[in-house]
């Protein structure tokens, strides 16, 4: 297959009725600077009949490009399967619910002619209800506490990147995915853009609560063994303040302070440090399972089929 000058990579999970429009409004945003572009489509088993209206997009014009997953991956996982047959020169992510408005694709390849590898898009203005503000707050709050990094809640996938950055990332062995926090760990030159996020332009987000919490888990598991040295932190503050309360309790038993020992104290002491016990233990297996994960050598993705495409 030629090289594009410019590949538009879209993970679509229920996006039958917005398949068109974004289609179109993509090629009429990318053919102001150049007509060799490519745009992926990779339906992540949607359970609408979005992988017909890919069909039908991919029929109508050659540099439409269909990848239909085998089962739902997750969003990460979608876009690292589009990814690994993406050839331009450049490379946009963007969501398939027309939030990511096609129009700033333009200005995002603009700014990174100036000399940069990445340009990522910060969303200013964000049509989404106040949990999700909360919760992706929360997210990059306990991510950049436990990673020891500085994250941009406003930064999204929505993006162009060089060729090269996405091919070092397409050869990153690792089976957990989570493009923005493995892109930016490359340490390529990047800058940010603000931009207005739109309103979804059909349906809602099918990312749950569950969902979230899940894929926060496997961001912070993935990138950083901090949960394991906070866990041994904490066994040694639970061995200094049962140390102190040993002493206590020897000097208060001489002073006559303590006359009889309380169950009440026992009991919850037993809960207490078996809970400690549980938490290290339960941050321990996160860690062995996503080894386990690895080792497996499970494809992080498996395409069923795809349309013009070699």
């Amino acid at each position: 297959m030629d090289n594009s000058h410019i590949s538009i990579v879209i993970p679509e999970y229920y996006g039958e009725k917005m398949v068109y429009e974004l289609v179109s409004r993509i090629i009429s945003s990318v053919s102001l600077f150049t007509d060799s572009y490519e745009i992926i489509l990779v339906n992540d088993a949607s359970p609408d009949n979005l992988w017909l209206k890919i069909q039908e997009e991919c029929k109508a014009n050659s540099k439409v490009k269909g990848i239909n997953l085998s089962r739902n991956f997750g969003q990460q996982y979608a876009i690292t399967a589009g990814l690994a047959y993406a050839k331009g020169d450049w490379v946009v992510v963007m969501d398939c619910d027309l939030q990511d408005l096609p129009e700033d694709i333009p200005t995002l390849y603009k700014k990174a002619q100036e000399g940069y590898d990445i340009v990522m898009a910060r969303r200013v203005v964000k049509h989404v209800g106040w949990w999700k503000r909360f919760s992706s707050v929360a997210f990059h709050w306990a991510f950049d506490f436990l990673s020891g990094s500085k994250s941009d809640p406003a930064a999204s996938n929505f993006g162009i990147y060089k060729h090269d950055v996405i091919e070092i990332y397409n050869k990153i062995p690792t089976f957990t995915r989570s493009f923005r926090p493995m892109i930016e760990a490359l340490g390529y030159k990047k800058t940010y853009i603000e931009i207005e996020q739109a309103p979804r332009a059909e349906g809602h987000s099918s990312y749950t609560i569950r969902k979230l919490f899940k894929s926060a888990f496997e961001v912070i598991i993935s990138r950083t063994n901090k949960p394991l040295r906070i866990a041994v932190g904490l066994g040694f503050a639970m061995s200094g303040i049962s140390f102190l309360l040993a002493i206590y309790n020897f000097i208060a038993k001489l002073a006559g302070i303590i006359t009889l020992s309380g169950y009440t104290t026992t009991v919850f002491s037993i809960w207490f440090v078996g809970g400690l016990i549980l938490f290290v233990v339960g941050v321990l297996g996160l860690y062995i399972g996503k080894i386990f994960d690895q080792v497996k050598g499970y494809p992080s993705y498996i395409v069923r089929e795809t349309v013009n495409l070699d």
